[in-house]
């Protein structure tokens, strides 16, 4: 059963209206401090309030069909955020999809997984888990990491870290293939793998998914709440650039703020399942929203830039190719015997660590 609570609170609703009126006010006064720290404000409550009724739509339709509704709204969220900040230019421009699906990999991988990890281990000791359906995705996803992050630093036929014309197109049609492949074993030719029939809510109780009435008015009010967070993020992004200039942070760091942004609410909902007993649906989300993240991102940002001719640098550099074959280690280590325990979310809650402070001091 799904694990989203029955009665919704009422600020989603009306979020996505004032946000809106905040964007068309910076089209008529400007941007002056104060409105852009409203903005700032509106484009995180934005972005809690596109996942919250995509968790309403995810309740009506089940699972595992409402972990990959959860997936899409983040992926779409992600994808508007960097493009918006590509559009925009910058010092930053050429590798922000890089940083920031290789920031969302490893937030995923390593952060999510290692919060649900531990919260699940500290309340229930141990929770067992499908090993066919996640050892799927996260081989899924290795292929895509490699394709998109570590190999454009190995090709010749441009520069270090670069991907020529036909190698991207290569590459997005080769992402969005694996992507469709898994949703498909997700939903239909292997949907018990994604499955835990064990799971049960902590009180026992199954709340009544909403009607379809409500289910089409929260995707309505989800699909404003989108537009309104790429409006915010156009406008924003700029001072963001600006503030980390400031605090004289590396260019990487651009990346890992929109990652943690966007994640945040599905953090919040993995590591609720995990306290639930759910570490199927809480891992389901982890996995699915990161393959989500590279197979569907990917192809829109090399379309973007073999469309408007933009410089593309994919390739990470060694250091972080290091970190990203670490944190594939130990998610094969913890999926390889369907069970978890309290080491293993304290060892990806680590290796987290480890990404952020390197990334900060590198």
């Amino acid at each position: 059963m799904s694990h989203y609570p029955s009665r919704k609170p009422n600020w989603p609703l009306v979020v996505p209206i004032i946000t809106s009126c905040l964007w068309a006010l910076s089209a008529v006064i400007g941007t002056p401090l104060w409105l852009v720290l409203l903005c700032g404000a509106g484009l995180g409550a934005s972005v809690l309030a596109a996942v919250d009724h995509a968790e309403t739509v995810a309740h009506r339709l089940g699972e595992p069909y409402g972990t990959i509704v959860l997936a899409l709204a983040v992926t779409v969220i992600e994808a508007a955020l960097i493009v918006s900040m590509m559009l925009g230019g910058g010092a930053s421009a050429t590798t922000l999809a890089r940083d920031s699906i290789y920031a969302a990999v490893m937030v995923i991988c390593t952060g999510v997984m290692g919060a649900s990890l531990w919260v699940g281990a500290y309340y229930h000791r141990e929770q067992a888990f499908r090993v066919e359906g996640i050892g799927t995705g996260l081989s899924a996803l290795m292929v895509l990491a490699t394709l998109v992050l570590v190999l454009p630093s190995l090709t010749t036929s441009t520069g270090v870290g670069t991907y020529a014309h036909s190698q991207l197109i290569f590459v997005a049609i080769a992402s969005l293939v694996i992507w469709l492949a898994f949703v498909f074993i997700q939903t239909m030719r292997h949907k018990d793998y994604f499955l835990h029939t064990a799971e049960v809510s902590a009180d026992g109780s199954h709340p009544e998914p909403p009607s379809p009435t409500q289910a089409w008015f929260a995707f309505a009010l989800m699909m404003l709440s989108l537009v309104v967070v790429i409006g915010l993020a156009k406008l924003l992004s700029p001072s963001i650039e600006a503030a980390l200039a400031a605090a004289q942070a590396p260019p990487a760091v651009l990346g890992i703020v929109i990652a943690i942004l966007v994640l945040l609410p599905e953090t919040i909902a993995a590591i609720r399942a995990a306290r639930l007993n759910r570490l199927q649906t809480s891992i389901n989300l982890a996995i699915g929203s990161a393959l989500a993240s590279i197979g569907l991102t990917i192809p829109v940002v090399i379309g973007l830039a073999l469309l408007l001719d933009l410089p593309l640098t994919l390739g990470l550099a060694p250091k972080a190719v290091v970190l990203l074959l670490l944190t594939f280690g130990i998610s094969l280590h913890t999926v390889a015997y369907g069970r978890s325990n309290i080491m293993q979310g304290i060892v990806h809650l680590v290796v987290f660590a480890a990404f952020l402070f390197f990334n900060w001091v590198p």
